[in-house]
């Protein structure tokens, strides 16, 4: 069925206040790369554009505990020192940002669930690293994570499939849901031995009963299209054996060659095919609902040039 709804974006100030200074790689400058290439395609005229919301607290507690939350805000206060073992500075304000994340994807989250779209895209969001209980890897709050237990809370959603192309493992996913079998979980990463967070090996395929519902794809280092193609025939597969009712999608475009920080070199041309091929998937198993989430990159053209091409696909009326 083609799709007639608008394809939604949401983004502003809010969630591109999430960065780091001093020349981190996450810089704030990242969600203006995207918003400029998104302009320069004519994408801009072509999608709704929304603006993000703060998280609650009580939204926040769906996935981290309180104690993790408490130490974020007390941080943010100061502005001093580290959230976590030393990637993650902390910065005034930084709450208020990390919550302007996981808001914007509960944004995304509830314009799918009304109808109001089939497809949505949050260009700063994705935070795949963060825990229940810590922050890690440039990751404050889990937009991911709270969106899967919103999904299930407030609107009874139980199947969910989360599909990850994102350079790194999405750690923090995979061992929050590795016991739920009901999160499908396909990610395709350079493999741990070379890189952050060491994590994500093929033998990884969730526990008890959860086992065979998580789908870890590690890649070496300088893996190009023709392997993600390859991997990514593996993932349809996956998906078609575990149906779902909604499709989160983290797609990372730090796993194209030229970033500073990883080893991958796929093509843009990736990210778009993973978004066009999901849309197919989600409007074959009778629900159309995909979410994009930025995740990382640090080669400011290449995500501005994956991300727009995501939104591109999302746009095509025939998946």
């Amino acid at each position: 069925m083609p799709n007639s709804a608008p394809v939604i974006v949401v983004a502003g100030d809010a969630i591109a206040r999430y960065g780091f200074a001093d020349g981190h790689p996450f810089g704030t400058d990242r969600h203006e790369h995207f918003m400029r290439e998104l302009r320069a395609r004519g994408l801009d005229a072509r999608v709704e554009i929304q603006a993000p919301r703060a998280a609650s607290r009580a939204e926040l507690e769906t996935f981290h505990t309180p104690a993790h939350i408490d130490l974020v805000r007390c941080r943010s206060a100061s502005g001093e020192g580290f959230l976590d073992g030393g990637d993650t500075p902390a910065f005034r304000g930084v709450f208020e940002a990390a919550g302007a994340v996981v808001g914007a994807t509960l944004v995304a989250v509830e314009a799918l669930m009304s109808g109001a779209c089939r497809r949505a895209f949050v260009p700063i969001a994705g935070l795949h690293h963060a825990a229940r209980d810590r922050t890690a890897g440039f990751c404050v709050f889990s937009d991911c994570g709270v969106a899967v237990e919103i999904l299930r809370a407030r609107y009874g959603v139980r199947r969910i499939a989360y599909v990850d192309i994102d350079a790194h493992h999405g750690d923090g996913m995979y061992y929050a849901f590795q016991d739920d079998a009901e999160l499908y979980i396909a990610d395709i990463h350079e493999d741990g031995r070379h890189l952050y967070p060491g994590t994500g090996a093929r033998e990884e395929t969730g526990r008890g009963a959860a086992a065979g519902t998580k789908l870890n794809l590690p890649l070496p280092a300088g893996a190009g299209d023709p392997q993600f193609h390859a991997a990514w025939d593996e993932i349809e597969r996956f998906l078609e054996r575990f149906p779902s009712d909604f499709i989160l999608f983290q797609c990372g475009a730090d796993s194209l060659a030229g970033d500073p920080i990883t080893h991958l070199k796929f093509s843009e041309a990736a990210h778009a095919h993973a978004a066009h091929r999901l849309c197919a998937i989600a409007e074959a198993q009778g629900h159309g609902r995909v979410l994009g989430m930025g995740g990382g990159g640090y080669n400011r053209r290449n995500l501005a040039r994956a991300w727009t091409g995501v939104v591109d696909s999302f746009l095509a009326r025939e998946a």
